[in-house]
C-alpha cells in the first residue's frame, strides 16, 4: 500500500488547500439483472487500489490532511450471494483510510467534509446521482456563509492533475506492464501457432485469451480484434465470427490487462503460413515504418515526431509499389496517404488502454519524458473500394508495440512478440502441423 499512499500524498499537494471527491466506477448492467464483470475507476484504483463498487474517496488537504472512504459495509447475506467485502474496518486497516464509513452515510457526512474548503475537486457530469449529492452538500454550506461557514466557491476537475501524475509511470507500474507484456506474448504465440484456413476468427481469439487467463491476467485490455481478409482493413473490427480463408492475412489487435494495467499489441500474419508477394511488400513497408518510428521515441523529442517519421516511410513505400504516384513531400502535404493510413501512430498507455494525459501543452505537441509509456502502431489498409489493382485489395497490416521512454531512448516492452517475416512464417500453424 506504500505506492498508493505516496500517490495520495502527491495528489494532495496539487489540491491547493481544497478537498477532492472521487467516486468508484458503477456496476454496469449487461442485461436485466446481470452485470458486466466489475472494473474499478482508473483514478480511484490509482489512489487507493480499492476493488469494489459503491465507494467514494474523499481527500482533504487542510486544515488536517485526511483520507476518508465510504464503502459497502460487511453484510453476511449479501456476501453469500456476491462475494466477500472489505468492509469499513478493512478500508482503514488494509487500504490506508484515516476514516471510513458505510456508503449510505455519505450524503449526511459530506457537508461537514466540504466545510472550510473553497476549492472542490470533483468531476461533474459523470453521474447524475452523485452530482446531486455533491451539489446539495455545497448548497447546504452556502446557506450558512453568514454564520462564518466556508463553502466551496471553485470547482476543479481532479482528472487534470491525476492525468499528469499517471502519465509518468513509477517503477512498480513499469514492472506490472512488463509482466503484462510477457503474458500477452504467450497469447500471441498461441494464436499464431493455432491459425489455419477454415477455422473461425473467434478460435484464434479464444486461444489467445485463454492463454492470458491461465497465466494470471484478470481480463483483456479491450475487445480483441481478429480480422481475417478484408476484415483486417476495418480498424476497430471485433465481431470475430468469419471463417479464415487460405491466402489472406489475419490482423490481430489483442492484449491482456494485469492488475488493472493494459498492454496493447497488434501483429499481422498469413493464414496459410506464407505471405504472398503483395502482402510481403506491404508488411515490409509497415515494419520499416514502425522501426523508424521507434527510433524517434526519445526524451526531449515531440510526441508528434514519431508519427511524422512513420507517415514519411509509409508514403515512400506506397510510391515505391505504385499505390501512390507523385512527389513524396507533396503527397504528405496533401495528406494523400490518408486513403491507406488514416490513424495516428500511437497513444499513451497505462491504466487505460488509451491512457490519460495531454498530448499538447500550450498548443504545442508535448515533449516526451522518461517514464511515459506509449504505443507505436503504423499500418496500411487497402480497402476494396480504392482505385488500385485488384491484387492489393483487402490487404490490411498493422504492427503495434508498447514503449517505455527511458533517459537515453526507449525500451520496447513487447519486443519479444515476433514481428519479423521469417519468425512469423516459422510459427504460424505450428501446432496444427504438429497435431497432423
Amino acid at each position: 500500500m506504500n505506492a498508493f499512499a505516496n500517490r495520495r500524498s502527491a495528489f494532495r499537494e496539487r489540491l491547493n488547500g481544497g478537498v477532492a471527491v472521487i467516486p468508484a466506477a458503477p456496476l454496469q448492467t449487461r442485461s436485466n439483472d446481470t452485470h458486466y464483470e466489475y472494473r474499478q475507476s482508473s483514478d480511484l484504483h490509482y489512489l487507493t487500489g480499492w476493488p469494489e463498487p459503491d465507494a467514494v474517496l474523499v481527500m482533504t488537504s487542510a486544515p488536517e490532511p485526511k483520507t476518508i472512504m465510504f464503502v459497502l459495509p460487511l453484510d453476511r447475506a449479501m456476501e453469500i450471494w456476491n462475494g466477500r467485502r472489505v468492509g469499513v474496518e478493512g478500508a482503514k486497516e488494509r487500504y490506508g483510510a484515516d476514516e471510513a464509513y458505510p456508503i449510505n452515510e455519505f450524503p449526511q457526512r459530506l457537508p461537514d467534509l466540504l466545510a472550510g474548503h473553497e476549492k472542490l475537486w470533483y468531476t461533474l457530469g459523470e453521474s447524475e446521482t452523485m452530482d446531486r449529492m455533491v451539489l446539495e452538500a455545497v448548497k447546504q454550506l452556502r446557506r450558512q456563509v453568514r454564520k462564518g461557514v466556508v463553502a466551496p466557491i471553485e470547482f476543479h476537475d481532479p482528472r487534470i492533475p491525476l492525468s499528469e501524475m499517471r502519465l509518468i509511470k513509477s517503477a512498480e507500474e513499469i514492472d506490472i506492464m512488463r509482466r503484462a507484456a510477457a503474458i500477452t506474448r504467450e497469447g500471441f504465440l498461441a494464436g499464431m501457432r493455432n491459425t489455419r484456413p477454415g477455422i473461425g476468427e473467434y478460435i484464434v481469439e479464444a486461444r489467445m485469451e485463454c492463454e492470458y487467463a491461465v497465466r494470471g491476467a484478470q481480463a483483456v485490455a479491450y475487445p480483441s480484434i481478429c480480422g481475417g481478409g478484408h476484415n483486417a482493413t476495418i480498424l476497430h473490427y471485433n465481431t470475430n465470427r468469419d471463417e479464415l480463408r487460405a491466402g489472406t492475412l489475419l490482423l490481430v489487435d489483442s492484449a491482456c490487462e494485469l492488475d488493472v494495467y493494459a498492454t496493447d499489441v497488434t501483429r499481422t500474419w498469413p493464414v496459410s503460413g506464407k505471405y504472398t508477394p503483395e502482402q510481403r511488400a506491404i508488411y515490409d513497408i509497415v515494419l520499416r515504418a514502425q522501426k523508424a518510428a521507434i527510433e524517434a521515441v526519445r526524451p526531449g523529442d515531440s510526441f508528434r515526431e514519431y508519427h511524422n517519421v512513420a507517415v514519411r516511410v509509409i508514403t515512400e513505400g506506397l510510391v515505391d509499389i505504385g499505390l501512390l504516384q507523385g512527389n513524396v513531400d507533396s503527397l504528405i502535404e496533401q495528406e494523400k496517404y490518408l486513403d491507406f493510413y488514416m490513424h495516428n501512430t500511437g497513444h499513451w498507455l497505462g491504466l487505460d488502454v488509451h491512457d490519460v494525459g495531454a498530448y499538447k501543452i500550450g498548443g504545442e505537441w508535448r515533449k516526451l519524458e522518461p517514464g511515459m509509456t506509449l504505443t507505436v502502431e503504423p499500418g496500411i489498409y487497402v480497402h476494396a473500394d480504392l482505385d488500385v489493382p485488384e491484387r492489393w485489395k483487402g490487404i490490411g497490416v498493422r504492427i503495434e508495440d508498447d514503449l517505455l521512454v527511458t533517459p537515453t531512448g526507449n525500451e520496447n516492452l513487447t519486443e519479444a512478440i515476433p514481428r519479423e517475416i521469417n519468425e512469423i512464417e516459422a510459427i504460424v500453424g505450428a501446432d496444427v502441423s504438429a497435431r497432423a
